[in-house]
């Protein structure tokens, strides 16, 4: 029997340089596409995924996005000072009880098949990580090249024309043994690419990435929404 986690950790602590003007003043979560922040954006779809529990990592204007969660039933872990991925995660670490659980970034916006879960779906208890992915002509606001290959069993290697979509299930213990405190869950990948036991699956949806100002039409315009 599959056990499909159901805790999620929402990645929305950076600075958004590549938002900018646009996030002088906001954090990249909280600009809105659409008629909602990119955050309440990943927060639908967590609904949605009946998740059980939702940790919400932030540092930069962190205060703007604790208040835009006030009252919600979500976790804010507020980091002194910018971790990336993999330091985040593991500073979040003690809020989970699950042995693997499930990451999305803040910075999509996703039409379609709820992206976790499929991830759910597919997940086999004996994995150590499974990302989600979409072939780099099939995405919205980010050029290729793409980041991975996957083969025909479903294990990724480096350089391809496949995209990571940022959504991923990944195991908790994966992080023991990384003795530093600001990293990149690539650490991680890296070493399971190494030994073979990264996983991936295609996406059966619409993404796109909003990663800076021009991407919020392309963003808006996918989901039918063209003129907001």
């Amino acid at each position: 029997m599959r056990n499909k986690p159901s805790e999620l950790m929402v990645f929305a602590a950076g600075f958004g340089t590549r938002m900018q003007p646009l996030t002088n003043n906001l954090p990249k979560p909280l600009i809105s596409v659409g008629g909602r922040t990119l955050l309440d954006h990943s927060l639908d779809i967590a609904n949605a995924a009946n998740i059980e529990k939702t940790v919400v990592n932030t540092h930069y204007m962190g205060d703007q996005i604790k208040n835009h969660l006030f009252g919600q039933p979500y976790i804010v872990e507020n980091e002194p000072e910018i971790l990336e991925t993999g330091g985040g995660l593991q500073n979040a670490r003690h809020h989970f009880s699950g042995s693997s659980i499930l990451t999305c970034n803040s910075d999509s916006v996703w039409v379609g098949e709820n992206p976790l879960r499929a991830l759910q779906a597919a997940w086999q208890n004996d994995w150590d990580a499974l990302l989600l992915c979409a072939h780099a002509s099939n995405i919205n606001g980010r050029d290729a090249p793409g980041d991975f290959n996957i083969s025909d069993n479903g294990l990724i290697s480096r350089s391809g024309d496949w995209v990571y979509l940022g959504a991923q299930i990944i195991r908790l213990s994966l992080l023991d043994n990384i003795n530093q405190t600001n990293f990149s869950l690539n650490i991680v990948w890296d070493k399971l690419i190494l030994h073979g036991k990264l996983h991936g699956i295609e996406y059966s949806g619409k993404w796109c990435d909003v990663g800076n100002p021009g991407n919020i039409p392309v963003a808006e315009e996918m989901m039918g929404l063209s003129g907001v």
